[in-house]
């Protein structure tokens, strides 16, 4: 069965200072434990935020690094899944639930890509 990726991306403008809410968190684990009893999710984690992150550029043969936060950016990834499903409308059916967990003040995006295999 193939293998997908979803990106998790956010608006930090768009998220509480204190980070999720014990209730999103709730919602996600009682998501999170669904999709691994049901054989699909392979890995999961979200991410610090970018303020922690670093850039590592490769450009006409030079390097550049540079340190978060990345200003310049509407939206970041702020998680990811590993899923193993039938095929990309399952995969997308069950991003769908992810952001659905989601109070309404959140941005959230989900982009699904099947992983090349070989």
């Amino acid at each position: 069965m193939p293998r997908y990726l979803s990106l998790v991306k956010i608006d930090e403008n768009t998220m509480p200072a204190e980070g999720p809410s014990p209730e999103l968190m709730q919602r996600m684990g009682e998501l999170i434990e669904e999709v691994t009893k049901a054989g699909v999710m392979l890995d999961t984690a979200g991410l610090t935020p970018s303020a922690q992150g670093t850039r590592v550029h490769w450009e006409s043969g030079r390097i550049s690094v540079t340190d978060g936060p990345f200003t310049e950016s509407k939206e970041v990834i702020g998680g990811y899944a590993i899923m193993q499903c039938k095929d990309m409308a399952e995969a997308i059916e069950w991003s769908k639930r992810f952001l659905k967990v989601h109070e309404e003040f959140w941005t959230v995006t989900c982009e699904v890509r099947e992983i090349a295999e070989g």
